[in-house]
């Protein structure tokens, strides 16, 4: 499968733009809100999960391989993988 190069990048600034904005984000709802620290902390998770799934498709081209539907699911069942091993932590420690 042939690609099509550009030689200006411009998906590779709209990545970088959007991760700027979203760490920007993060850190103004971390430095200047007056939120309860749970939902502070929700919403950092919710940025880095979206920041983390823009960058995968945006940088390192998951859509655009031959077998894009194999990396797609190694992806999903690392996913699930991390959360197991995180939510079981925090389960064992709380327990």
């Amino acid at each position: 499968m042939e690609h099509q190069h550009s030689k200006y990048p411009i998906g590779h600034i709209i990545g970088f733009l959007l991760s700027l904005a979203m760490t920007i984000l993060a850190a103004i709802v971390a430095l200047r809100s007056g939120l309860p620290k749970p939902a502070i902390m929700s919403i950092i998770g919710v940025l880095a999960f979206m920041q983390a799934g823009m960058q995968l498709f945006m940088f390192m081209h998951i859509k655009e391989s031959d077998n894009s539907v194999v990396q797609i699911g190694n992806i999903i069942y690392s996913i699930i993988i991390a959360l197991t091993i995180v939510l079981g932590s925090v389960w064992v420690m709380h327990n």
